[in-house]
């Protein structure tokens, strides 16, 4: 019952957003975002807690300020989503510019498929649906919601311009396939996690456990390595960024894998800093965990040898 409820009110919202222009969507987003933050009495202080730990030199009003703008951020994200679910592809491409095209079609012409990573920053989703346009689809390494009704409607927002779904979970065949065809593929490299694939990287001057799984991908493919981020414009526009390629390590560099997460992560801390109300503070980044540095790389090899398996 729960799970229809969400999806009719979803579908709800869509049909009233799909109405609406572009301005007026992300405007009432901000109205969502806000009411959010007044009531959401969870993430609200987890939000709070990680930017006072993230620049401890910043008063407590700047703290709530930046997190009131992230649940701000995230409404519009949300509702934009919505309003974009089979925007006809004309239409998607004028509510959008870039940077960084030719860098990402220069990856392609290396013939070693392509890695594009992000974080949970910015319009991420955005960028995935437009960048199809703009260059060519991508495969998108997914988590699935828990609705599985609201699951489908995102996988349709999702690959209505392309783009392929890979589970996050046992999807390392396919994504290994996917680069042998010089093809594209989209990871976040985020949130924390735990178990066999996980690394520990500095995020912000703190200790973060890290998926090594990009690393491991590149260093046994070669794939270049790229940063992309979506940022939001006047007028309920989107800026598409490519950044350069991440220069991987020698091939004799001890524990590669970490040093090579540490350089993808120290390009999205960067991003954060200069956009702070952008990136997800809500969630708990970073958890109490106690692997010292020999686990991480046993952690490191156990990756490795999946991907070679």
């Amino acid at each position: 019952m729960k799970h229809g409820l969400e999806y009719a009110l979803t579908r709800g919202v869509r049909a009233l957003v799909q109405r609406l222009p572009m301005r007026a969507v992300r405007a009432l987003g901000d109205a969502v975002g806000t009411v959010a933050y007044l009531v959401d009495g969870r993430h609200r202080p987890i939000a709070i807690d990680n930017l006072r730990a993230a620049f401890p030199g910043r008063p407590a009003a700047e703290h709530r300020r930046i997190a009131r703008g992230v649940f701000r951020h995230l409404g519009r994200l949300v509702l934009e989503l919505l309003k974009i679910d089979g925007m006809p592809a004309g239409e998607l491409l004028a509510h959008v510019e870039s940077e960084g095209d030719e860098r990402v079609r220069e990856a392609y012409r290396q013939g070693r498929g392509v890695l594009l990573f992000s974080g949970h920053f910015g319009y991420w989703e955005i960028f995935a649906i437009a960048h199809a346009l703009r260059v060519a689809p991508m495969s998108l390494v997914v988590r699935p919601l828990d609705n599985p009704q609201l699951d489908t409607m995102l996988e349709g927002i999702r690959s209505q311009t392309g783009n392929r779904l890979i589970p996050r979970q046992g999807g390392v065949r396919r994504i290994l396939r996917e680069l042998a065809a010089n093809h594209a593929v989209g990871i976040l490299i985020d949130q924390h996690l735990h178990g066999p694939d996980a690394v520990h990287v500095q995020f912000f001057g703190r200790r973060a456990a890290t998926t090594s799984a990009l690393a491991a991908l590149a260093l046994r493919t070669g794939a270049p390595v790229i940063p992309v981020f979506a940022l939001p414009l006047p007028g309920g526009r989107y800026r598409l960024v490519a950044e350069h390629p991440i220069e991987p390590p020698a091939a004799d560099t001890p524990d590669a894998e970490r040093e090579l997460t540490q350089r993808c992560t120290d390009v999205l801390e960067m991003y954060v800093r200069r956009h702070p109300d952008l990136w997800l503070w809500m969630h708990r980044r970073w958890r109490d965990t106690d692997p010292g540095d020999a686990d991480d790389a046993s952690r490191a090899g156990e990756v490795a040898r999946t991907t070679g398996a």
